[in-house]
């Protein structure tokens, strides 16, 4: 019997057109029935014309529905794909302009600090919504979520519901595969463990032909072509002894190292490549508007569409994880984020953690990673509980403890003051207030 897989913001057409391709790979999902769902109708329908441009390619026996009716998407589906923007520009506008106007300097701002919890805030009343309708029309569904801030988001719906979700970042996948090219190594020669939270996961172990490679690596840092293809990851390595997954743009943001002072921004995060796409992420978005964005996107699917479309299956694990639990059965390993119960020993017990878990028919199978090393523990922590104080305020509506949650936020108490924050946090809700409901008091 044929699949059905549901892909909530389908208009992120570069998300659903690879994940299309992946799923369609597998011979027990090529007959799939794939439903694409957005609000934006246009982005909408350049989402169905690429995935049925990739099922005419491969010629699948699958099919193709488009629609912006959630409810009647999610009836009967099996799986379950979730990449949203709350808000859209103005409100990441926002996000970024207000916490730069205090010197907190933002590269990405979609995860942790200050614009990553109130791009959560907002984004967690419409992701309850999501999975309400999952709970009524499909309450068997594996839910896969792409949607930052992946942390703070899993561990509310880990919480609220007994949905089958978790959440999926290719940063993992994506920095062993780095590691692995300034090593010369093949992938298959490759053997790691990761563990920690969403972006500040660790390799506990990196094996090249099960020896350690982390002297190698240490090595490879000497030469200037790789050092500078990661700066702020590169030296966080030579410091902590340990490799970090997410990018050097995420992580400068996430600690109080990188982006203080102006000099620091000038040697760290300026210069070297895979920034995104800047050191100043207020500058480089003050002046965009949607319809450009719109006519970006346009001229990417026309150049897409237009060139050769390679259909080799990618590295995300989405498609794998639906393999597992309801194509072939085939079990895989991947890294997910799930609630931390006996997992990693020295993170707060409930949070949200981002470990090995095994897929198959029955679903999620988290392992036991143990005890991080302790230099790696405080930061982690600091990051973890911050995100606890975060959860706590949203699900309870109370603004102070989003204060708090920002208040020890590294990179920002590191160029604030307590009444700085206080007063900044104060202007973000009275500026994302029509996003934010449940915070009743706040009018």
């Amino acid at each position: 019997m044929s699949k059905k897989i549901v892909f909530i913001g389908a208009g992120s057409q570069v998300f659903t057109r690879n994940l299309s391709r992946d799923i369609l790979s597998f011979p027990a999902l090529s007959d799939a029935t794939l439903v694409l769902v957005d609000i934006d109708m246009e982005n909408l329908a350049l989402a169905q014309a690429a995935v049925e441009k990739i099922v005419e390619l491969g010629k699948y026996p699958a099919k193709v529905i488009a629609t912006a009716n959630r409810a009647e998407a999610l009836q009967g589906a099996d799986g379950v794909l979730c990449t949203i923007a709350v808000g859209g520009l103005e409100a990441f506008k926002t996000d970024i302009r207000i916490p730069s106007s205090y010197n907190v300097s933002i590269n990405i701002g979609d995860t942790r600090g200050p614009s990553g919890i109130f791009r959560y805030l907002r984004t967690w009343p419409v992701m309850l919504d999501i999975l309400r309708d999952i709970e009524k029309y499909c309450p068997n569904a594996i839910f896969l979520n792409y949607t930052n801030p992946m942390a703070m988001l899993c561990r509310t719906m880990q919480t609220v519901s007994k949905v089958r979700v978790t959440g999926l970042c290719h940063s993992v996948q994506g920095t062993a595969e780095m590691l692995a090219r300034w090593l010369g190594a093949d992938m298959a020669d490759v053997d790691y463990t990761c563990a920690g939270i969403n972006h500040q996961a660790f390799y506990l172990k990196y094996l090249w032909k099960g020896e350690n490679a982390y002297p190698k690596l240490r090595e490879l840092m000497k030469q200037p072509e790789i050092y500078n293809e990661e700066q702020v990851r590169n030296e966080m390595f030579l410091h902590l002894g340990y490799y970090v997954t997410e990018s050097s743009g995420h992580n400068s943001e996430y600690n109080a190292w990188f982006r203080k002072r102006k000099d620091l921004l000038e040697k760290y995060c300026t210069h070297g490549t895979g920034w995104n796409p800047g050191h100043d992420m207020w500058e480089n978005i003050k002046d965009r508007n949607e319809s450009r964005q719109d006519d970006h996107r346009r001229e990417e699917f026309n150049k897409w569409i237009a060139g050769n479309i390679d259909l080799s299956r990618g590295h995300e694990f989405a498609s794998y994880i639906f393999n597992a639990c309801f194509g072939d059965h085939t079990v895989f390993e991947f890294n997910g984020n799930v609630r931390n119960f006996g997992l990693i020993d020295n993170l707060p017990e409930g949070c949200c953690v981002e470990v090995p878990v095994f897929a198959n028919k029955s679903g999620f199978a988290p392992i036991h990673v143990g005890p991080l090393p302790p230099e790696l523990a405080v930061l982690v922590n600091t990051s973890a509980r911050c995100e606890e104080l975060a959860v706590e305020g949203c699900l309870e509506g109370d603004p102070r403890k989003i204060f708090h949650a920002c208040l020890y936020n590294p990179l920002t108490s590191a160029v604030c003051s307590m009444a700085e924050i206080q007063e900044m946090v104060t202007k973000l809700f009275e500026a994302e207030k029509q996003w934010l409901p449940q915070f009743k008091a706040i009018k």
